[in-house]
């Protein structure tokens, strides 16, 4: 089951994350949430972070 996570709005989102790999060779995961459950959600909210909301109601992941 996805990672939930219901703004102030009622929105409800879901959290995501992608590897990739950058310019330089390494490899990076994005993490980002979306309203649909996609290819690549996560179970939990990875080590060190944790979910904050911006003033607009979008979720993001800030390092604890």
């Amino acid at each position: 089951m996805a990672y939930a996570y219901t703004n102030s709005k009622g929105v409800t989102y879901y959290l995501h994350g992608k590897v990739t790999t950058s310019s330089t060779g390494k490899q990076r995961t994005l993490h980002f949430f979306s309203k649909e459950i996609k290819d690549g959600a996560l179970n939990a909210v990875p080590m060190g972070y944790v979910v904050s909301e911006t003033k607009n109601g979008l979720p993001v992941l800030k390092k604890a």
